[in-house]
C-alpha cells in the first residue's frame, strides 16, 4: 500500500533532490545545525524558493499549535522579537486581562515541512513575554530548560537522556458524537474481524488475512498491512535527525503499532515528541487513516502507553551504573528511582493527564500500576530492562505514562522527582518499593495491599499533585501558577466527562 501523497516532500523544492536539507536544522553529511543566524535563514529562503514559514508552539495541554506567515514577511525583527498572539485563547496559558505574548522561533529547529503543498520552512518556538522577550514562566518548553539548568546546578549530572516509546492505533473508520440527546463512537480497523458484520468471511474486500485477537505483537506482512506506512513514518523521523531503535506491530490485533527512538537530551525530547506525533498523524492521513495516541481507545483491547527509558551522565559517564549491585544499578540510580516512586502518585497527573488514561491503568494488559521497581517485571511502574547490561546503556524505564501527556512537563516532573530522591537519599528498598521480581498480579492480597499504586482516576492524580508538589518548585523549575492552572484545566475536563450520560449507563439503567 502506498501513501495517497506519494512523494511527501513539497513539489518543486530544490532541496529535495539535493540532499542538504534535513529536519531540525541537521545536514545529511554532518550533524550540525543549519541555521545560526537570520542571514542564513534569509539566504536559504531565497535559494530554495521557500514561500511559507510556519511557527509551531505547545500549549499547557500539550497540543501543538501554529501561526503561518508568508516567507517574505520573515524579517530579522520577527526572528529576534517574535510574533504576537493572544495567550488567553490558548489552553491554560494566561488570563484574559494579560493575554498578549509572543512566540519566538528557535532558529536551530528549522525544518522543511514535508506535509505542505508549497515549500514551507517550520520552526518550533518558545513562548515569551511581549515586553521582556524572556521565556514565559508558563511555557511548557521553558519548564524543560529550567529542569536541565537545575540538574546541572546540583552537580549530580550534566546530561539526562530520554527514550520514549510511541504506541498508537491506526484507525480506518471513525464516527463519534456527543450531544444532549445522544452519545456514541465507532472505530474500525482493517486488521480485525470485528470490523465487519457477523457472518462475513475473515477476509476483507482486498483479501487481507486478519490478525487473531491479542496476537498482534510483531505480526508479519501480509497481516501487518500498514508496515509500509509505519516505515514511511520512520524514514521521515530519521530525516529529523532522530535515531530509531526499531518499529513493529503491537499486541492488539486492531492495528496497534509502536515506534521506539534512541535516547535524546532533556531539552530536545519534548521537541522530538511533538514532531514525531505530527509525522505519525500526517502520514496516517495520507494513507486515509487516523492515528490515535488515546491510552484506551477500544474496550478489552491493549492500551497504548508511552514508556520513558531514562538515565543520566556526568562527564560522559553513566551515573546509573555500578557493576555488582542489584541489576548493576548505582546508589545514585536507586535514589533516583526512590524519588520517582515516592512522588509517583503526584507525577501521574503529568504522566497520565486524561480521564481515558485510567481505563488503561487497570490490572491485566501488562498495565504498570504498582509503584515499585523490578528487573523485567512489566507490572511494575519501573522496570530495569535486562537487555541493557553495559555501562553505556544502563537505564530505567518508567512505564505508566501515555501520550496524552505534555512531554515537556512529563519529563521535567520525572527528573525533578528523581533528583529529589537523590538529594534526600530516598532508597526504594527502605521504603518497601522493591525490588519485586515476582508476578505482582498473582501476589496475595494481604501483601499487595502494602504496595502503593498509581491513582485510579485523573481526579485522584490531581489531588495527589495538590498535596505533593514542593519537589517541583526546587530551582523554580515549576511554579504554583503553572501547577494551579494545569490542575484547573484538567478539572474542567473531568467535569465534561462526569456530567454526560454514558451509553453503557443507558444499557444498565434505562429499564430500571
Amino acid at each position: 500500500m502506498k501513501s495517497i501523497r506519494g512523494n511527501v516532500f513539497p513539489a518543486g523544492s530544490a532541496s529535495i533532490n539535493a540532499p542538504k536539507m534535513l529536519f531540525f536544522g541537521m545536514v545529511i553529511e554532518r550533524s550540525s545545525y543549519m541555521f545560526q543566524s537570520y542571514e542564513e535563514i534569509k539566504a536559504y529562503i531565497q535559494k530554495e524558493g521557500i514561500t511559507t514559514v510556519d511557527f509551531k508552539y505547545t500549549d499547557l495541554n500539550g497540543k501543538l499549535r501554529h501561526l503561518t506567515l508568508p516567507a517574505s514577511e520573515l524579517s530579522e525583527k520577527v526572528v529576534r522579537e517574535g510574533e504576537g498572539f493572544d495567550a488567553s485563547s490558548t489552553s491554560g496559558l494566561k488570563s484574559v486581562e494579560s493575554g498578549d505574548m509572543v512566540i519566538i522561533p528557535d532558529i536551530k529547529t528549522g525544518f522543511l515541512d514535508p506535509f505542505w503543498d508549497t515549500p514551507t520552512l517550520s520552526f518550533l518556538c518558545r513562548i515569551a513575554d511581549a515586553e521582556t522577550k524572556e521565556f514565559f514562566h508558563m511555557d511548557p518548553r521553558g519548564v524543560a530548560y529550567r529542569a536541565q539548568a537545575y540538574m546541572e546546578k546540583t552537580g549530580i549530572a550534566d546530561e539526562s537522556l530520554w527514550g520514549p516509546e510511541f504506541e498508537f492505533y491506526l484507525i480506518s473508520s471513525l464516527f463519534y458524537k456527543s450531544g444532549e440527546n445522544g452519545s456514541m463512537y465507532y472505530m474500525g480497523t482493517d486488521e480485525n474481524n470485528w470490523d465487519h458484520f457477523e457472518g462475513m468471511p475473515p477476509l476483507n474486500s482486498g483479501g487481507t488475512i486478519k490478525i487473531t485477537d491479542h496476537d498482534g505483537y510483531h505480526a508479519h506482512p501480509p497481516t501487518d498491512i500498514y508496515c509500509t506506512a509505519r516505515e514511511e513514518m520512520v524514514q521521515l523521523i530519521q530525516k529529523c535527525g532522530f535515531k530509531i531503535r526499531y518499529h513493529h506491530h503491537e499486541v492488539s490485533a486492531a492495528s496497534q503499532h509502536e515506534i521506539e527512538v534512541q535516547p535524546i537530551g532533556l531539552t530536545q525530547v519534548g521537541d522530538m515528541g511533538q514532531i514525531i506525533k505530527y509525522i505519525i498523524k500526517m502520514v496516517a492521513k495520507d494513507y486515509g487513516l487516523q492515528a490515535t495516541f488515546m491510552p484506551k481507545p477500544l474496550y478489552n483491547r491493549a492500551g497504548s502507553g508511552m514508556h520513558f527509558h531514562q538515565f543520566m551522565k556526568k562527564n560522559g559517564n553513566n551515573v546509573f551504573f555500578k557493576r555488582g549491585n542489584y541489576a548493576d544499578l548505582s546508589e545514585t540510580a536507586l535514589y533516583y528511582i526512590g524519588g520517582i516512586l515516592k512522588h509517583g502518585r503526584a507525577i501521574t497527573a503529568f504522566m497520565n493527564p486524561s480521564t481515558n488514561s485510567y481505563k488503561r491503568l487497570v490490572p491485566g494488559f501488562e498495565a504498570p500500576t504498582a509503584l515499585v521497581y523490578s528487573k523485567g517485571n512489566r507490572s511494575a511502574a519501573i522496570r530495569i530492562p535486562k537487555n541493557f547490561t553495559s555501562e553505556e546503556d544502563k537505564r530505567m524505564e518508567y512505564r505508566p505514562g501515555d501520550a496524552t501527556c505534555n512531554m515537556y512537563l512529563a519529563v521535567s516532573a520525572m527528573l525533578m522527582a528523581g533528583l529529589d530522591g537523590i538529594e534526600n537519599k530516598i532508597h526504594p528498598d527502605q521504603w518497601g518499593m522493591g525490588p519485586y521480581d515476582g508476578n505482582l498480579e498473582t501476589m496475595p492480597k494481604n501483601k499487595l495491599k502494602k504496595i502503593t499504586h498509581v491513582p485510579g482516576s485523573l481526579e485522584e492524580a490531581l489531588d495527589a499533585l495538590k498535596r505533593d508538589n514542593a519537589f517541583l518548585l526546587n530551582g523554580e523549575v515549576f511554579n504554583m501558577e503553572i501547577i494551579e492552572s494545569y490542575i484547573k484545566l484538567k478539572e474542567k475536563e473531568i467535569l465534561q466527562i462526569r456530567n454526560r450520560t454514558h451509553p453503557k449507563e443507558v444499557d444498565l439503567y434505562f429499564n430500571c
